[in-house]
Order: structure tokens, then C-alpha cells, then sequence
């Protein structure tokens, strides 16, 4: 590893500042194993910038995990935006077929007769048909 002069010393160790795992998540990372990195912390890292002042590879990999962090977080993000867009169209639906329901069977009423006149219609229908 190749150090970098730190500038001027004012550059102190974050209070989470932890190198085996910042290390280890770099190389989930790297194998790929994103389900790992995320269950060990990924999302909530916070990178330190004495370490990555002191190292280029420290800075490398804080560069690689905060890439990921924003890469997730904005994937996380449409996925909502999805989930939230499905759950209205499906609302809007829903509504728009109550308020097609209460005209459907509007029409359904004025289309059926009374009984009386129903059995008038069946007997004229079944007179006809006997003629035919």
C-alpha cells in the first residue's frame, strides 16, 4: 500500500471508523455478494476520511462501497416509486369500477318488468310460438 502524507495532521478518525470492515466490504463487493454486504452494513457505512487520506487503497475502496450506497439507494427508490405507482392505478381502478357498478344496475332496473307484466309477456311469447 502507498501512504499519502496526511494534510497538515487536522484530519482525525471518524468515531465509526472501523478498516477490517470497510476491507471486508469491499471485498463482498468485489465476489459480488451484495446480500452479504448488506446484511454486515453496507447502507449504513460511513467512510472516514483520515483513513482514506492516510491510503490509496482506503480511498479506494470507500469510493467503491459509497458508489454501491447510491446505486442501491436509488434502485430502492424507483422500487418504491413502482410499488407506489402500481398500488394507485389499482386504486384508480378499483374506484372507476364502483362507479360504473351503480349505473349497470340502474339499467338492469328499468330493463326488467314487474312480475305481472313478465308473465304476460311469457304467455303472449308462448302463444306465438304454438301459432308458429
Amino acid at each position: 500500500m502507498t501512504r499519502r502524507p496526511l494534510t497538515g495532521g487536522s484530519e482525525t478518525h471518524a468515531a465509526t471508523c472501523d478498516a477490517a470492515v470497510r476491507v471486508q466490504l469491499r471485498q463482498w463487493l468485489q465476489a459480488d455478494a451484495l446480500d452479504a454486504a448488506i446484511d454486515a452494513g453496507l447502507m449504513t457505512y460511513a467512510p472516514c476520511a483520515a483513513c482514506d487520506a492516510a491510503t490509496l487503497a482506503a480511498a479506494q475502496d470507500t469510493a467503491c462501497i459509497v458508489a454501491t450506497q447510491q446505486r442501491l439507494a436509488s434502485a430502492w427508490a424507483a422500487r418504491q416509486r413502482y410499488r407506489e405507482r402500481t398500488a394507485r392505478l389499482a386504486r384508480r381502478a378499483a374506484q372507476r369500477e364502483a362507479r360504473r357498478k351503480p349505473a349497470q344496475a340502474t339499467a338492469q332496473a328499468t330493463a326488467s318488468l314487474p312480475p305481472a307484466a313478465a308473465a304476460i309477456l311469457a304467455r303472449v311469447k308462448a302463444m306465438t310460438a304454438g301459432k308458429a
